[in-house]
């Protein structure tokens, strides 16, 4: 008996290992992102499929031999293996980008850097100076030159020099004069490349006022004597040795100021916060997820978020929010603390102290008398206050399902206990001058100790 001639399964894997190796070369060679690929354009493969599948079903309906426009099931397992090779390839770029801080469908390949060769440019001893910069690290500091300097280096991702050479010729970094001020910025095709990033070592003159905008890349402003403005969309900013104001707002990244002769803000959202040595006041707005501290603030502070409302008068000592704690300790002034969810503690405050809290415990420490009004309010905690024994005070505390217990004992003092578990102790301690101390929680513990 005949035995018929048998077919294969068609041109479907053919074309499948041939779209699979051209893009892979391309990868290899030119650059192209398969992450990109596979996100955007994935939907082509099955249109790919329909069409040589319709192609395949009208070649058959013209012969004699068996249609071969079913999908078979090796021709799936190719298809899986195709996407699992691709997959690996992305995988490395993953591992590659995250190595280089950056995103693997954005950047792929080595790191080549070339040098910035940029004409240094005259302008006035108070010159207003914009720096724009697009994906790379920026240092702006001051010097005693009347021009505008800039270096540098011009990263580029490529698999091979010679690729990167042609991305990175094209670019530079120009300074222009526009209206009554002066900009820098990276110019020429391709400067908005993922692949490219241009880190910027600028000089400018110390009485210039400058504003830094940057949109990948971290941000250094050094040694400046007038005010300062930083926007950073995605990266780490540092501002030192400065005599005037600054202002930071930030999107994603931590920020650092120290020794600072104005007032400093800093908005927005990001991750750690830290404040030293600042001679003027501090603001804080925006969600910051720490840690989130201040040190010898001179004019206070002011801290604004969803979960918190803080304000100090002054700040010699530190302040810090951390893991769920909250510490302020020598703050020669009054202190509002508005919260929730904080373990808060404060230590040597001189001026008033109001704090509302819920679900944090609230401990406050004297090493001497209180002169000024105490108010504390909590929910779901305890209470702790420690005081010196020469201290004097009106006290009214309530604890409501809970204990009052004090180290502190006068005649004038009067401990009750209303019922339902609750306690009261009111009056007065001492002699001198006495301030007002109101402490109220629930459900928690009260606690009134003398400082060893």
């Amino acid at each position: 008996m005949a035995r018929s001639r048998e077919r294969g399964s068609g041109i479907f894997p053919g074309v499948v290992l041939l779209t699979v190796g051209i893009l892979l070369l391309i990868h290899n060679y030119r650059g192209l992102e398969l992450g990109d690929v596979l996100l955007r354009w994935w939907p082509l493969a099955l249109i790919f499929l329909g069409l040589i599948k319709l192609y395949e079903r009208m070649a058959a309906s013209r012969s004699t031999e068996p249609s071969t426009a079913r999908i078979t099931g090796s021709e799936i397992l190719l298809v899986v293996g195709m996407l699992t090779l691709i997959s690996g390839v992305v995988a490395v770029d993953y591992i590659k980008g995250i190595a280089h801080d950056k995103l693997p469908i954005e950047v792929s390949g080595d790191v080549h850097q070339f040098d910035l060769d940029v004409a240094p440019m005259t302008v006035p001893a108070n010159a207003r100076i914009t720096v724009r910069g697009g994906r790379g690290d920026l240092s702006i500091r001051s010097s005693d030159t009347l021009e505008i300097r800039v270096s540098g280096k011009k990263n580029v991702h490529a698999w091979s020099e010679s690729d990167a050479q042609r991305r990175a010729d094209p670019i530079s970094v120009e300074i222009v004069k526009n209206g009554d001020g002066y900009e820098i910025h990276p110019t020429g095709p391709g400067s908005d490349d993922k692949r490219i990033a241009v880190d910027m070592d600028i000089q400018v003159p110390m009485k210039a006022s400058v504003a830094v905008r940057n949109e990948v890349g971290d941000i250094t402003v050094a040694d400046m004597s007038t005010p300062v403005s930083v926007t950073s969309t995605n990266g780490d900013v540092e501002v030192r040795n400065t005599s005037s104001d600054v202002s930071v707002e930030m999107h994603k990244g931590d920020v650092k100021v120290t020794d600072t002769k104005g007032d400093v803000k800093i908005s927005g959202k990001g991750g750690e916060v830290t404040v030293a040595s600042a001679t003027g006041s501090f603001t804080l707005d925006g969600e910051f997820f720490g840690p989130i501290r201040a040190d010898k603030v001179a004019k206070g502070l002011r801290f604004l978020s969803q979960r918190t409302d803080l304000t100090l008068t002054s700040l010699t000592g530190h302040m810090e929010v951390a893991s769920g704690n909250l510490e302020i300790v020598d703050a020669p002034g009054d202190i509002a603390l508005r919260t929730n969810r904080y373990s808060v503690t404060i230590e040597n405050a001189t001026g008033k102290v109001k704090v509302d809290n819920r679900d944090g415990d609230v401990e406050l420490r004297f090493s001497s008398p209180p002169k000024e009004d105490i108010d504390v309010a909590n929910t779901n905690a305890t209470i702790s206050l420690t005081l010196p024994e020469s201290s004097s005070f009106n006290i009214q505390a309530d604890c409501h399902s809970c204990d009052i217990q004090s180290e502190f004992s006068s005649d004038n003092l009067k401990k009750t206990s209303p019922g339902s578990g609750d306690s009261h102790l009111e009056g007065r301690y001492g002699t001198g001058r006495s301030p007002k101390i109101t402490l109220k929680t629930s459900y928690g513990e009260l606690s009134i100790h003398k400082t060893s």
